[in-house]
């Protein structure tokens, strides 16, 4: 069950107010299921939807030359599936390199880094809309990693002397896995049949 009031509340301290969060994340312990159905779901229909209507409806006749019906259901299942898909296997991979860095990072705790540090991007995924806009997701992209930095030390209790390697390691498949998802599943679409016009 999705509880408005925490969502938005929760959202707000992220963006707002990042290192308090963290102190408060930190310390909480989540049910991975109810985690990812009342914080992640609803965060992740901002840009499925906005993207469905931005490249399958609004996009035709706009600036966006490039857009149909399929086109629309094409960036809404990308927008869902890689979502979900980059949340797990970026925190697979910061699990698992803990040990490399001395350190212990439970899953749990790896997918709460993860899926706190995408809320502006997912949050931003409301420019979809408006296909034009959707670069202004690359800003909130960079605040999100800025929120993964903050979050990182409280949640992986990384040592001083090993967390610079540890997060830039992390960042960098973070964003290669956001890459890599995304290309394969914009590959596994196209060959589905499901064409870009």
């Amino acid at each position: 069950m999705i509880n408005i009031e925490f969502l938005i509340d929760r959202v707000k301290l992220v963006l707002i107010s990042p290192k308090g969060a963290w102190v408060k994340i930190s310390s909480e312990p989540i049910d991975r299921k109810d985690f990812l159905l009342s914080y992640v779901l609803p965060l992740v229909l901002i840009p499925t939807i906005a993207s469905f209507i931005g490249y399958g409806l609004i996009g035709l006749g706009s600036y966006f030359k490039v857009t149909s019906l399929s086109w629309g259901l094409h960036q809404a299942i990308l927008a869902f599936v890689g979502a979900f898909l980059g949340v797990f296997v970026s925190a697979f991979c910061i699990h698992k390199l803990a040990a490399t860095f001395d350190t212990q990072v439970s899953l749990n705790n790896a997918i709460k880094l993860v899926a706190y540090s995408y809320t502006p991007v997912w949050l931003a995924g409301v420019f979809y809309i408006l296909p034009s806009l959707s670069i202004l997701g690359l800003i909130a992209g960079i605040y999100g990693l800025y929120i993964l930095y903050i979050g990182f030390v409280p949640i992986t209790m990384v040592s001083e002397e090993k967390k610079t390697n540890y997060f830039i390691l992390s960042l960098i498949l973070v964003i290669g896995v956001s890459f890599l998802v995304s290309l394969l599943i914009g590959a596994v679409l196209l060959s589905a049949g499901l064409n870009t016009y």
